[in-house]
């Protein structure tokens, strides 16, 4: 008996051992690693945009595209990163919460077709027979070259509980009288139902995502008041409050004939595609302007040729107005065509010929959202309203994620989310 015992530990700490990975080199964040790799989506399968949230043994899928400048295709491996409801990694195995292998090949691969900048794209689907999980809560989808020592890229996904707890909720204008003109307030309630909820001020959290940012979310906020089953996040300060920031700026190069939305002129020189957007003024004071937008993100596609792979890659200037004199820190371009990134080539600066700030990126066919964020020197927070100024009315989109830990386990499951609208 005690040598069954032996032997079955044994094979337990050694199956550890070989699906233990050296996660080490990565950050538990959406990031790349590798220069040649852009244009990154992440989504629930057939949707251009939109969180990555899947409902746990669901019909769903995830569907990731990205594409390589490295035109010989790569060996590429994918595995999955259990993760805390705070973004730190759990302490179980991936045995305990994969299903399958615990590494698989991303087989689905293709080349751009009569574009000038050549690329391979690759997509893939998740879960699939090869990989599927077994617990909800926050993962890493961790995409690597042959070996997880060569990391390629990093995205956050969750995963939900098929029996989801009800999130009641609203946006609205901020309570604090400081702030009522520029602020957001995001106001739910949450009825667990038939989840035991025990210690709920220890083991209950949510999490709040402004238009799918993870810069600015607010994590591991507690609830305010409540009884069993019904669970109150309604605060009078701004512990649960966002700027709310103006309409996103957009333009459009889908097609490369004739100007686009906000474009206002096209090129082509040196072996590469131009496009130049309008002007753009600082806008700190001025008065709401409504504006159906993205909330910030972007789509891919070539309005010109039909079929896979032919969007191209375009040098897209931009150009700021100086209003008045920007001090102290930085001005960036901003939005999901930098991965929602503080980038050094999205850094505006001044050119004294025509007396603006100006930028370009190396952008995919496309429709685009942006905005101008500001980073104080020595900081690393954003501050989307030193340009653009910010409103209460602006239509931003949050995302509440709710989990629990159930008492004598040892990671956060994700219960329940849903999505609100600021509703003036």
């Amino acid at each position: 008996m005690i040598k069954k015992i032996y032997i079955s530990l044994l094979l337990f700490f050694v199956l550890h051992s070989l699906c233990a990975q050296p996660f080490n080199n990565i950050v538990l964040d959406n990031a790349v690693y590798v220069e040649d790799i852009r244009s990154v989506k992440f989504t629930l399968e057939g949707l251009g945009f939109g969180q990555p949230i899947l409902i746990l043994n669901s019909d769903e899928k995830l569907w990731l595209r990205f594409d390589d400048f490295q035109t010989n295709a790569r060996y590429l491996k994918y595995t999955l990163i259990h993760c805390t409801h705070d973004w730190k990694m759990s302490d179980m195995s991936q045995i305990e919460y994969l299903e399958g292998y615990m590494e698989d090949d991303i087989k689905d691969f293709s080349y751009s077709f009569n574009t000038i900048q050549s690329y391979v794209h690759y997509e893939l689907l998740f879960p699939n027979d090869y990989i599927k999980v077994t617990k909800s809560g926050n993962y890493i989808l961790f995409v690597y070259e042959d070996d997880p020592s060569a990391p390629i890229l990093t995205r956050r996904m969750m995963i939900v509980e098929p029996m989801q707890v009800g999130v009641k909720g609203v946006v609205k204008q901020a309570t604090n009288v400081s702030d009522m003109y520029v602020r957001q307030e995001i106001d739910f309630v949450v009825n667990t139902g038939r989840y035991a909820v025990r210690n709920p001020s220890l083991y209950l959290n949510a999490t709040i995502l402004q238009n799918g940012r993870w810069d600015n979310a607010i994590i591991g906020l507690k609830y305010r008041f409540g009884k069993p089953g019904e669970y109150s996040f309604d605060y009078d300060d701004n512990q649960n409050s966002f700027a709310g920031g103006s309409e996103f700026r957009t333009f459009d190069i889908r097609t490369l004939h004739s100007n686009g939305a906000r474009i206002v002129s096209l090129g082509y020189k040196n072996g590469v595609n131009h496009a130049y957007v309008f002007e753009d003024k600082m806008r700190p004071f001025g008065a709401y302007e409504t504006n159906n937008t993205l909330k910030g993100r972007c789509f891919y596609r070539n309005s010109d040729y039909q079929g896979r792979n032919r969007e191209d890659y375009v040098d897209v200037y931009f150009s700021l107005r100086p209003d008045y004199q920007i001090v102290n820190g930085d001005v960036y371009v901003f939005g999901e065509l930098t991965d929602w990134q503080i980038k050094e080539e999205a850094k505006v600066k001044f050119n004294p010929e025509i007396n603006y700030w100006e930028t370009t990126l190396y952008l995919k066919q496309g429709f685009y959202n942006y905005q101008y964020v500001y980073v104080k020197n020595g900081s690393n927070v954003i501050d989307a309203t030193y340009i653009e100024g910010s409103h209460w009315q602006t239509g931003n989109e949050y995302t509440v994620l709710i989990y629990l830990q159930d008492e004598g386990t040892i990671y956060d499951k994700l219960i329940g989310f849903n999505y609100l609208t600021i509703t003036p």
